[in-house]
């Protein structure tokens, strides 16, 4: 069995932004967990043999870098051929775009929640693609004030309309201490660092351990292709 993908999105692209630093957190939660195929375990002699053959790679897409302008592409993407749909786009965009998702085999799509929804952003993402999506699992990480469950919901009927494979585990990460830089917006981005009072928080609310359940839920998902 060939190695799986799976993409972990940032989802808003706005200036200052706190999504990116969670997007690190989910990451970091993910590819320590000792029980995730993320990685082959050293041999210790030459003659052991991995016989694991779920290797999950985790790789972060952040959709600021993705250069997509608002919805714009003349082709309905559904209608398009199935096993290869990126050379019948007419928009360069929208091809490049269609190539970085066809390379990922599941996604876990990291969002703040915006009046109670996802950012635009992201519904614009999703709303270029379908069957790159299709067929796919899917998990959902919200944050925000109490956590983003409103987003959650919101992006679960989306993404179920795309076909893809929503898991049921979906973390709310609530922040309350960590704030975003005071001041105009610049061209260079601002990492923004956690306040080490959220990250304890989640800790003692089993944030991790719910992490790592998604994590697993998208494994056994992509057991049965």
């Amino acid at each position: 069995m060939p190695p799986k993908h799976i993409a972990i999105v940032t989802s808003s692209t706005r200036t200052p932004r706190l999504n990116p630093t969670i997007t690190q957190y989910v990451y970091d939660v993910l590819t320590n967990d000792p029980t995730l195929p993320t990685r082959k375990p050293s041999p210790t002699s030459a003659d052991t043999v991995d016989t694991d053959p779920r290797h999950i790679t985790f790789t972060i897409i952040d959709l600021a870098k993705q250069s997509l302008p608002l919805y714009d592409e003349s082709v309905i993407p559904a209608s398009l051929p199935a096993d290869n749909p990126t050379p019948h786009y007419t928009r360069p965009h929208t091809r490049a775009w269609s190539a970085v998702v066809r390379e990922y085999d599941a996604f876990i799509f990291v969002t703040p929640q915006y009046n109670w929804s996802i950012p635009a952003s992201l519904k614009n993402a999703l709303d270029y693609l379908f069957h790159e999506w299709k067929g796919k699992p899917a998990g959902i990480v919200s944050y925000g004030s109490k956590g983003g469950g409103k987003a959650t919901d919101h992006l679960r009927g989306v993404l179920t309309g795309l076909r893809m494979r929503v898991v049921g585990t979906a973390p709310g990460l609530v922040v309350k201490f960590t704030g975003l830089p005071i001041g105009a917006a610049s061209e260079e981005e601002v990492k923004v660092e956690l306040d080490e009072r959220d990250v304890e928080g989640w800790r003692e609310s089993g944030v991790e351990g719910i992490l790592r359940n998604m994590g697993m839920e998208l494994v056994c998902e992509l057991d049965k292709e």
